[in-house]
């Protein structure tokens, strides 16, 4: 049965990060607060993916601190965040007492929405935060990350987003970082979905403008159920982001469908974030992401990932080797089981193919040398894959070893206050539960910013003998 369609804005998290290298400021963001909190979205997506280490390593902002005057201003729409499972913002697993930690305090600083999701899809990798999620009451939103492959069909999906719901998920995304989906795989999946899951679960579909389907897409979609879809301001919208807000409210209007949005209020605030886009490129010397790359969804990579492979290329003077990368690309995927290509499988299977072409460039075997992460992503390490690797392809990488079938958190130790001790070693004092967790995530980034600033760290006297 038809009805109206919410939004989920994504302008002060996916929106820059997708087409400014998430450099928003939070000072940017305050002018406006209130009336995006006016205009009715479903939610605020604000914090999460990039957003923390853009904020310590390249704005020399304190993330909670954002994340808390963010809360002061947005008092009716919820905050959402996006969190990588069991990497939470980072780019490793952590124990579950960190996991739990980080849940508990998103929560305490102001989200109101958790989206996990885990770059294989395995339910294993997001068990800790959904249950860390639901024990501090926020609301729990699981995510299956949407791809192309022989073994990606509906019926993998449909069981991915049961075992989520087994879990005690509040509602489901599908999150099409690449811009991979076409609208009618879009309304066969939400079908599907809706049929296995009962209308009751509330599906989000968050979806890219790489390729140029999305807008089409959403469409589709929203004919077929969807709850909620995700968009962008017109000025963080589109190229590599999402669909431009206006634009999908244009699309709706005056139809059973119509999300009942202020246009106006919209109109204003993008010639605000049209200023705030042209401030960014000019102080940080950024192109704004401007194109649509059909190519991605022929690669099925993001789009991201073309761009950084021609410049690793060229910095490696194998530059005339684009293309053979481009083609050894999905022959790696699949000799890897088909991961999902996003952080960090994506950079996993780019650097491998690399590799690959210039053993071969130089008369040697694929997978001659292969990385830790690449040996550790065939061990079981970063969870489970979604097709096995063969026994040629496993005995080229690991040899004998046997991978691991537990969930790989089971075999780190809690580690929360073996973090807390290594800021005291480090000569720190009077830091928070945020600190430590900050500190977690990314450690000498977190360090400078400690030593730059004295509030909320002290820096302790320490009575070292200089002669020593």
């Amino acid at each position: 049965m038809a009805k109206k369609v919410k939004l989920m804005e994504t302008v002060l998290r996916d929106g820059h990060q997708s087409v400014l290298a998430t450099r928003m400021r939070t000072s940017q963001m305050v002018p406006v607060l209130e009336k995006l909190d006016a205009i009715g979205y479903d939610a605020l997506e604000c914090w999460g993916g990039a957003t923390f280490d853009s904020c310590l390593r390249f704005l020399d902002e304190d993330p909670w601190q954002r994340l808390r005057t963010l809360k002061a201003h947005i008092k009716n729409t919820p905050l959402q965040m996006l969190l990588r499972g069991q990497n939470l913002l980072g780019y490793k697993h952590y124990a579950d007492d960190v996991v739990e930690a980080f849940v508990r305090k998103a929560k305490e600083n102001g989200i109101d929405r958790i989206r996990i999701f885990d770059a294989l899809n395995d339910p294993w990798n997001m068990r800790a935060a959904i249950e860390a999620g639901n024990k501090c009451g926020v609301h729990v939103q699981g995510t299956m990350v949407y791809t192309i492959s022989p073994v990606h069909t509906n019926e993998m999906f449909v069981n991915v987003a049961k075992e989520l719901k087994e879990m005690g998920i509040d509602s489901l995304c599908i999150k099409d970082m690449s811009g991979l989906l076409a609208p009618y795989d879009a309304a066969s999946l939400i079908k599907d979905l809706k049929k296995a899951l009962g209308d009751d679960m509330i599906i989000d579909l968050h979806s890219h403008f790489t390729c140029g389907l999305a807008s089409a897409t959403y469409m589709k979609a929203v004919e077929s159920g969807v709850d909620i879809i995700d968009t962008a301001l017109s000025p963080f919208g589109h190229a590599t982001s999402q669909p431009a807000t206006e634009s999908i409210v244009e699309m709706f209007r005056g139809t059973e469908y119509d999300t009942g949005l202020d246009l106006n209020a919209m109109r204003e605030l993008a010639e605000y974030f049209r200023g705030v886009r042209k401030e960014i490129s000019e102080e940080f010397g950024i192109t704004p992401a401007h194109e649509v790359l059909p190519e991605v969804r022929h690669y099925q990579i993001p789009g991201g990932m073309l761009s950084n492979t021609q410049n690793q290329l060229r910095e490696m003077g194998m530059a005339d080797k684009f293309f053979d990368v481009m083609n050894e690309m999905p022959k790696v995927r699949a000799d890897l089981g088909y991961p999902p290509l996003v952080t960090p499988t994506s950079q996993i299977v780019g650097t491998m193919a690399m590799m690959n072409v210039n053993f071969m460039a130089n008369g040697m075997e694929r997978y001659t040398m292969t990385s830790n992460e690449v040996k550790d992503l065939v061990r079981g390490k970063y969870g489970r894959l979604p097709a096995p690797i063969s026994e040629d392809i496993r005995k080229k990488i690991i040899g004998d070893e046997e991978p691991i079938t537990c969930r790989p958190a089971d075999l780190i130790k809690p580690e929360l206050e073996k973090y807390r001790q290594e800021l005291t070693d480090h000569g720190f004092e009077g830091f928070s539960d945020e600190d430590v967790l900050t500190y977690a995530l990314f450690p000498e980034v977190a360090l400078q910013f400690f030593e730059k600033h004295a509030e909320p760290i002290t820096r302790k006297v320490l009575s070292i003998n200089s002669q020593k």
